[in-house]
């Protein structure tokens, strides 16, 4: 089966000790929650249970001097979940860091292109 062209990427991550404080993962979560207002529906839209993205809000939560995510309790009428001031902020730099990095390093992404198989191999 003929497949794409695969074109290499950047993936960045801010690591602290042994966490990773924000990575492509934990950004698009972060936009999740500021989209539908939930833990939940951000975790089931990117096929996650709540348990693993609440993990997920924890380990951010605890890495910065402020939270990121801020959650009240209360169901579907009353409970939610937002960016605080300082989530918005981050998911702000971190987007912008990987547009930079992205831009940055197209030059030498397109000459990976030329040396890499179309299909890499499983595992």
């Amino acid at each position: 089966m003929a497949t794409e062209s695969l074109q290499p990427r950047l993936r960045f991550r801010l690591i602290l000790g042994r966490s990773i404080a924000i990575g492509p993962g934990k950004a698009d979560l972060l936009a999740a929650i500021a989209d539908t207002g939930s833990i939940s529906a951000a975790g089931r839209s990117m096929g996650m249970s709540y348990k693993k993205a609440w993990y997920l809000i924890d380990t951010m939560n605890r890495c910065f001097r402020e939270p990121l995510v801020v959650a009240s309790k209360g169901g579907s009428a009353r409970g939610g979940a937002q960016l605080t001031a300082m989530g918005e902020k981050v998911l702000e730099l971190y987007r912008s860091i990987e547009n930079q990095a992205s831009e940055a390093a197209a030059r030498n992404l397109d000459a990976f292109s030329e040396l890499i198989v179309n299909e890499p191999p499983e595992g």
